[in-house]
C-alpha cells in the first residue's frame, strides 16, 4: 500500500504485526472454546467418600442415573453423592469399578484396609434434554415451568456454537481479505469476533446463573463441595481473547485505511 515511502513500509509492518497477533489470539480462543464445549468439567462436585455413598445406595443410584426417564432431581442427587461433573453435553459420576456391587462388612475394612478402585462413567444429554423445560421444583412436573432456568439452559447450549460459527465466518472473510490484498474487510472480521466474544460472555453468565438457581432449589449437602471446573475456565479465558482479537482487527483495518486515504490525498495534491 505504501510502495514509495519508507515510513509507509514501517506502517505496513505495524499493521501486519497487529494482524498476526490478532490471528494468533483468534486461533487460541477457538481452541479454548472448542475444548470447553467438548469436555465435562464445567462444574464439579466433591464429596468425602464417594465409594461409601455408592455402596450405601446400592445399584439404584447408577441405574437411575443412566435411565432415560431420569429427571433433574434424580441425576443431580447422584452428582452430589458420587463426585459428579457436569458439562454442556454430558454428566458424569465416579463409581466403583467392581460390577457386583458387593460391600464387605465394616469389620473387614478394619482388619484389611484397602482402597476401592473407582471409574468415571458418563451419560450424554440428548438434544431433547437440552430443550426440555425446567420445573420450579426440579423433578416435579406438576410444579410449573421455571422460565428463567429453562431459557438459561437453552442459551448455554446454543451460545457456544454461535460463537464458534461467528469466528469461523470471520476467518473466511479474513482469507478473502488476504486474497484481495486489502485490510479493509478485516473490519468485518473484527466485528464478528466482537460478537463472538459477547456470545461467549453471555454463555459464561448464563451458566453461572443457571447453577446458582439450581442450587437454590437443590441445596448442596453439608459434606459436598461444588466448584467451577477447568472447562468453565477455558470459556472464561476465551472471551477476552476474542475481544482483544476484535480490537486488533478493527484497529489495523481502520488505521490502515485512514493512512492510505491521507497518503493518496497528499499525492494528488
Amino acid at each position: 500500500l505504501f510502495p514509495y515511502s519508507s515510513k509507509g513500509a514501517m506502517m505496513d509492518n505495524r499493521f501486519a504485526t497487529a494482524l498476526v497477533i490478532a490471528c494468533v489470539l483468534s486461533l487460541i480462543s477457538t481452541i479454548y472454546m472448542a475444548a470447553s464445549i467438548g469436555t465435562d468439567f464445567w462444574y464439579e462436585y466433591h464429596t468425602l467418600s464417594p465409594a461409601e455413598n455408592i455402596s450405601e445406595a446400592g445399584r439404584s443410584i447408577w441405574e437411575e442415573f443412566i435411565s432415560e426417564e431420569a429427571d433433574e432431581n434424580t441425576y443431580t442427587y447422584a452428582l452430589f453423592r458420587c463426585n459428579g461433573t457436569v458439562g454442556l453435553w454430558r454428566r458424569c459420576i465416579t463409581v466403583p469399578k467392581n460390577s457386583h456391587w458387593y460391600s464387605p462388612p465394616v469389620f473387614f475394612f478394619s482388619l484389611f484396609p484397602q482402597e476401592t478402585d473407582m471409574t468415571t462413567n458418563c451419560i450424554s444429554f440428548s438434544l431433547s434434554d437440552q430443550f426440555m423445560e425446567k420445573y420450579i421444583e426440579p423433578g416435579n412436573h406438576n410444579s410449573g415451568t421455571d422460565l428463567n432456568r429453562t431459557y438459561l439452559w437453552r442459551l448455554q447450549f446454543l451460545l457456544p456454537f454461535v460463537s464458534l460459527g461467528l469466528m469461523c465466518f470471520g476467518a473466511l472473510i479474513g482469507l478473502c481479505a488476504c486474497a484481495c490484498r486489502s485490510l479493509y474487510p478485516a473490519i468485518a472480521t473484527g466485528v464478528l469476533h466482537f460478537l463472538a466474544g459477547l456470545c461467549t460472555l453471555g454463555l459464561v453468565g448464563c451458566y453461572v446463573a443457571g447453577i446458582e438457581l439450581l442450587h437454590q432449589k437443590l441445596p448442596l449437602p453439608a459434606d459436598v463441595r461444588g466448584e467451577f471446573g477447568w472447562s468453565f475456565c477455558l470459556a472464561c479465558v476465551s472471551a477476552p481473547l476474542q475481544f482483544m482479537a476484535a480490537a486488533l482487527f478493527i484497529w489495523a483495518a481502520r488505521t490502515n485505511r485512514k493512512e492510505f486515504t491521507l497518503l493518496k490525498a497528499y499525492r494528488v495534491a
